[in-house]
Parts: C-alpha cells; sequence; structure tokens
C-alpha cells in the first residue's frame, strides 16, 4: 500500500516507537500540557489511534508554573521482560526520570529517577541488564552521548556514566537511541538543532560501550537541502521494526505553510520512512531524505483524520498544566467550563480544554452560552499569540468579540452586540489564513482573519504546536455540539 506523510499530524514531535504483543506503541513530548506524553497505538506504523497519555496524575510531573515549551521533552517507550517503561525530561526541573506499567492501558508508576544531567534520555536492555542514555556529560566533563548501567528497579547508577560518541560534527548532539541487530551496536541520534537543519546520525560498534564508527555517510536522512519542499526539520528518530520483517525510521518533522513560506504553526509531526540494510552492515533511510509518500507491503488502507465530536474526543483533550479539575464538567454531550481570574495570557492554569490541530484545513464550530465573563475558542500557540473568539458579558447585555494576541500586542479586532449570551462560534482556515465566524439567530456575522504565520514557531519560538481550546475566564460557559473536521 502506498501511505502519506506524516502518519501523526499535528503537535505530536519527538516519536519513540516500540513493538509489544503484536502492536506498535508510540510516545510523543508534550513540554506545559497535561495529561503529560501522549500515547498511541497501531496495528501497522501508519494508522494510529491515541489511547491515553502515560503522565496522568500531578504527581508525576511538576508543571507549575512551567513556560511554554518547558516541561516534558522527548520520551523514549521500550519494552522488556513484559513491562513497558516510558523515560523522559522535566526540561524545568532538569530532571530524567522514568514510568512503567504492566498495563498499556492502565496506570503507570510513581517517577524514578536517575542521576544522569542531559536531556532526551532513552533505555537499552539487554541479557538482564539495562543501560541509561542521555545527551549529556560524563564524569569527566566529556560532553555528548552519555551512558551509564543501572538498576531497572530503583534507578541507581551501577556505573559511573561514559561518553560514548560525540557525533558527526553538528550542533546540538541529542535524541540518542540504541539497538542491537545482527553483531553491531546501532547509535542513532539527532544534530543540528531541530529547526531546518534537522537530520539524523548514528554510528555503530561490537560492543555496547563503543568504540563508535559514524556512519561515512552522515546524515542518514535529512531535508536541510530539500527546496523548494513543504516537508523539512526531519530528525529526532526510532529505529522499528514491521510484521514483515522490514526497518523503518519514525521521526519528527513540520509542514512548511507554504512552498515558498518558512513558516510552521501546527508544530513538529511524525513522519515514517523506510530503511535498508546492506551486506556491510551500514543502514539507509529513503534517498536520504524525507518523502511525501511511500510503499509499505500490506493489504490495508491508511485512514483520514476522524471528525471530533464530544462523543469521541476524550483521549485527545489537554489542558495548560494542571488543570483545576473542579473547574471541569466533561461528557459526552456537553462541556461546562467555570472560569476564573487566570487568562489564556498567564503561564499559569486558565480553564481550558483543547485538542491539537491535525491539519491546515479546517472547519471548527462549538455553540456556547454564558451568563457572565468569557468564554469561547481560542488557536492557542502560546501565552503571547493566541487568537480568541468569544462570547462575553458587557453593560448592554452580550458580545461577540475577536482578539488577536500576537508579541504581547493584545486587539480587539471586532467587537458585535448580540441578543444573547449563546451563539455558534465558527472557525475556518487552510495553511495561511484563520477566519472567524459567529452564528447568532442564524445569521452568520464575518468577525475578521488573521495569519497563521504569526503562531509559527518561527514567530513564536519554543517547541510546541497550534492548540484549539475551549476556554472560559471570570464565568462559567457552557460548549455543545463541537465539531472539528479536516
Amino acid at each position: 500500500m502506498i501511505y502519506t506523510n506524516p502518519v501523526v499530524k499535528g503537535f505530536y514531535p519527538d516519536p519513540s516507537v516500540c513493538y509489544a504483543n503484536g502492536k506498535f506503541y508510540l510516545v510523543c513530548s508534550s513540554f506545559q500540557y497535561f495529561p503529560g506524553v501522549p500515547l498511541f497505538e497501531s496495528d501497522d506504523l501508519v494508522n494510529w489511534t491515541q489511547i491515553g497519555h502515560v503522565l496522568t496524575r500531578k504527581n508525576q510531573v511538576e508543571l507549575e508554573k512551567v513556560n511554554s515549551s518547558g516541561g516534558v521533552f522527548a520520551p523514549t517507550i521500550r519494552y522488556n521482560n513484559g513491562r513497558f517503561y516510558m523515560v523522559t525530561t522535566n526540561d524545568t526541573t532538569h530532571r530524567n526520570f522514568y514510568v512503567y506499567t504492566d498495563d498499556i492501558h492502565g496506570e503507570w508508576s510513581d517517577p524514578i529517577t536517575i542521576d544522569q544531567d542531559g536531556i532526551d534520555p532513552s533505555l537499552y536492555f539487554e541479557d538482564g541488564r539495562a543501560f541509561f542514555i542521555s545527551n549529556g556529560t560524563d564524569c569527566e566533563g566529556k560532553g555528548g552521548v552519555v551512558q551509564c548501567e543501572i538498576n531497572i528497579e530503583t534507578g541507581e547508577k551501577l556505573t559511573e556514566s561514559r561518553c560514548i560518541w560525540q557525533g558527526s560534527g553538528g550542533r546540538y548532539l541529542e535524541s540518542p537511541h540504541m539497538y542491537k541487530i545482527g553483531k553491531y551496536y546501532y547509535l542513532m541520534a539527532a544534530e543540528g538543532g531541530t529547526e531546518y537543519g534537522h537530520m539524523i546520525t548514528y554510528a555503530r560498534s561490537e560492543s555496547v560501550w563503543g568504540k563508535f564508527e559514524g556512519y561515512p555517510h552522515n546524515p542518514v536522512l535529512t531535508n536541510r537541502n530539500k527546496a523548494p519542499f513543504i516537508i523539512q526539520g526531519i530528525g529526532h528518530g526510532d529505529l522499528i521494526q514491521d510484521k514483515n520483517g522490514e526497518w523503518h525510521i519514525i521521526c519528527l518533522g513540520f509542514r512548511q505553510i507554504h512552498m515558498w513560506m518558512t513558516y510552521h504553526h501546527l508544530g513538529r509531526e511524525c513522519f515514517l520512512i523506510p530503511v535498508t540494510f546492506h551486506k556491510d552492515g551500514w543502514f539507509t533511510a529513503g534517498n536520504g531524505t524525507c518523502e511525501e509518500s511511500y510503499e509499505l507491503s500490506g493489504d490495508f488502507a491508511q485512514l483520514p483524520l476522524k471528525t471530533y465530536t464530544l462523543e469521541n474526543i476524550g483521549h485527545d483533550i489537554c489542558h495548560l498544566r494542571h488543570p483545576h479539575t473542579e473547574n471541569y464538567s466533561i461528557t459526552k454531550d456537553k462541556i461546562t467550563l467555570k472560569g476564573t481570574d487566570v487568562t489564556l495570557d498567564d503561564v499559569a492554569s486558565p480553564t481550558f480544554a483543547g485538542v491539537r490541530q491535525r491539519d491546515f484545513d479546517m472547519d471548527c464550530s462549538v455553540s456556547v452560552s454564558v451568563s457572565d465573563g468569557e468564554g469561547g475558542l481560542t488557536v492557542y500557540s502560546c501565552e503571547t499569540e493566541h487568537y480568541d473568539l468569544a462570547l462575553r458579558k458587557n453593560e448592554s447585555g452580550y458580545e461577540a468579540i475577536l482578539r488577536l494576541n500576537i508579541g504581547g500586542i493584545r486587539h480587539v479586532e471586532k467587537a458585535v452586540q448580540i441578543p444573547s449570551g449563546s451563539a455558534k462560534l465558527i472557525i475556518r482556515s487552510d495553511s495561511q489564513v484563520y477566519k472567524f465566524f459567529v452564528q447568532s439567530q442564524g445569521e452568520e456575522i464575518p468577525m475578521g482573519f488573521a495569519m497563521s504565520k504569526y503562531l509559527s514557531s518561527e514567530v513564536c519560538g519554543g517547541f510546541t504546536g497550534t492548540v484549539i481550546g475551549m476556554y472560559a475566564v471570570k464565568g462559567s460557559a457552557e460548549f455543545t455540539d463541537l465539531r472539528i473536521s479536516y
């Protein structure tokens, strides 16, 4: 079958994947959003269903007052002796930790910390031994990919941390993963920074401790010189073997809003590229770049994105930092949000229930009712960049507003008096423009438009992507008839 990249669309960066019990499982970074570390399941590496999150309890991850793009970085998922492990970094607290579960659909353990620095941690298991790997600094101050053996039950280090590879010469060596395939240990990593110079590199050795020899033609995969092309930023990947014995890299990348416009606002997404091992033991990935589509063995089809409604939104909902759960009521026919003084502009936890925007062309609508305060939809990138379409109480009754927030400049683009505190809010988008409408008493009122590029990482900075959020401030808001279609 022919599949099209990305295989997981929207803000799901830094993918890691493992295979267990006939299924593939994938995790991604979540940064300041909670629950943390989205968890996906697949039969075929192409069609992925989110089955929950890994970090679902407040005591598992510290997110209070965490800035946008802080918090949970680059998880790795591994399966060993009947148990799943997820290891990650809280970049704000500078702690590497892992959690585990024997039931992939159940709760995960409390965190176990490891006394090794760096980010993008990984685990490698062999013959009853466990190795912890990160990009960091060893006990002699040498920086690079650093490894130690640990007691997997306690996190205790059994060896000193040792630098085993310093990369191929690119900046920001990160995302190390170890694999034993045939007689070689393969150490794959990312270099170049998670922007337009991103790339995947690797080395191999006949010992888990090295010496590691770099692939002579590094990088093995990059789109840094593939232009003009929509797909860019390819890097930070994980190797996986499919059920037919074929190998693949699943990695992050992003899609520009236009061939000639170097902005991306959906976030970093998940791409799948075939891998070929050669007689000399080295492997290549595709033709060295990531293409829009590939052929994969199997008699199945790539399914389209689902249409989100309140009936199926459950596992996809995310909040900004730890939510105050007493302010939320979420059922299959209505979401009720109780607002506080905390707004979307604050580095805190506003009353907010969001889903990641999954593609450029989108129709989003929801019916909203407010009695006081403000409630509405936001197209949210971070505290300083978001577009808000809302209803609010004023001295004359109720009004609908479009407020644009760019670089700390907050401007009400349009305000329209409406006869009651109930209306339908509508957002329509393509790759470059969001258009906003309010429907009241059967009349659809244009509220204005805003450019997608001002929500992009190139403008906002950081590592996240656009989230469509329902929110409330200083009052309660009820949301019904939600529909997000692509």
